[in-house]
C-alpha cells in the first residue's frame, strides 16, 4: 500500500509540475480556444482574458491543482498569474487541462488583477471536449476527462457570471471526485 501511495504521489508531482511550458504553449492554447465554437466569440466580446495552458490536478482524499498563466487586455500581455486549488473529499486520479477566464469589462479585470483573487467552490467552468460538454465546478464534482479535440463540442451554457466566463479543455488523465474547494489566483504585472 505504501509503495502504491508513493507511486501515486510521484505521479501527482509530475502532473502538477507539467506546466513548465514554452511560450508557444500560450499561443497554442489561445488558438485552441479561438477555434472552439463555444469560446471564439468571447475574444471579441471580452475586455480581456487570463489563459492557463496547462493546469495539473490530482488527489487521493486531499487534492490539488496548479498552473501558471498570462493575463491579456486588448490583445496585449499585461501580466502573469498562477492558479492554485486545494480540495477535500472523495477524489482519486490526476488530469491536466487548459483554462481560460474571460473578463466582461474593466471592472472584472481589475477585480482579478487586484492581487489575490479567489473563486469559491460554487464558480463553474464550461468543459470543452469533443463529444462531451459538462459543467465543471472549480471545487470538484464527479468529473472524468480525456480530450479528443476542442473544435466541435456543444456548450452546456454560456455567458458571463459576475463579469467572468470560465472554460476548460481536458488535455488528458482521469479524475473521479466529489469534493469541495476553491481556486486562488495571484497576479503580477508585466
Amino acid at each position: 500500500m505504501q509503495r502504491l501511495l508513493g507511486s501515486f504521489l510521484i505521479a501527482l508531482a509530475l502532473v502538477l509540475t507539467a506546466n513548465t511550458s514554452l511560450a508557444d504553449s500560450y499561443s497554442d492554447a489561445i488558438e485552441s480556444f479561438k477555434s472552439a465554437d463555444e469560446t471564439a466569440e468571447f475574444f471579441s466580446a471580452s475586455y480581456g482574458y487570463a489563459i492557463f495552458p496547462t493546469v495539473g490536478k490530482g488527489g487521493i482524499g486531499i487534492g490539488g491543482a496548479h498552473g501558471k498563466g498570462r493575463v491579456y487586455a486588448a490583445g496585449s500581455h499585461i501580466g502573469d498569474s498562477s492558479m492554485t486549488q486545494v480540495t477535500f473529499g472523495f477524489q482519486l486520479g490526476g488530469q491536466a487541462f487548459s483554462q481560460i477566464i474571460f473578463f466582461e469589462d474593466a471592472r472584472a479585470l481589475k477585480e482579478f488583477t487586484s492581487g489575490n483573487f479567489e473563486f469559491s467552490a460554487q464558480a463553474t467552468a464550461v468543459a470543452i471536449t469533443a463529444g462531451v460538454s459538462a459543467e465543471a465546478n472549480t471545487g470538484g464534482g464527479a468529473t472524468a476527462g480525456a480530450s479528443g479535440g476542442t473544435n466541435n463540442a456543444n456548450m452546456a451554457h454560456g455567458g458571463f457570471r459576475k463579469g467572468m466566463a470560465i472554460f476548460t479543455v481536458a488535455k488528458g488523465g482521469l479524475m473521479y471526485e466529489a469534493s469541495l474547494g476553491g481556486q486562488k489566483y495571484t497576479y503580477s504585472a508585466k
